[in-house]
């Protein structure tokens, strides 16, 4: 158990060393925009895909700055939440399928 505590607390101290979170950033809005990304994006509920928008645009605005929000505003570890993956999972596996028929 203290092996699992000590890797959670490795990867809290690597979220906060990234530094998106001070610029009001979750993981999923630095993900690269490759095919499934932006698959799996134009599935998200709207109201997620504004949120996330505003995000990446307060972000710019604040780099463009050269200015982070303050500490009571910074996207917290445990407050992340992985909003695309459920959705990029199903555009994931909907290729494998699809590239699996193809090959038949």
């Amino acid at each position: 158990a203290g092996g699992g505590h000590l890797l959670e607390r490795i990867r809290k101290w690597y979220y906060n060393a990234a530094g998106f979170n001070k610029l009001g950033l979750m993981r999923d809005d630095t993900l690269h925009e490759d095919d499934d990304v932006k698959e799996a994006l134009k599935r998200l509920p709207e109201h997620l895909y504004n949120a996330r928008v505003f995000r990446i645009k307060r972000a710019l605005d604040l780099s463009l700055k050269h200015q982070i929000l303050p500490k009571d505003q910074w996207v917290k570890y445990e407050e992340d939440h992985r909003y695309l993956e459920p959705y990029l999972k199903e555009v994931i596996r909907e290729r494998h399928e699809r590239e699996a028929w193809n090959k038949k």
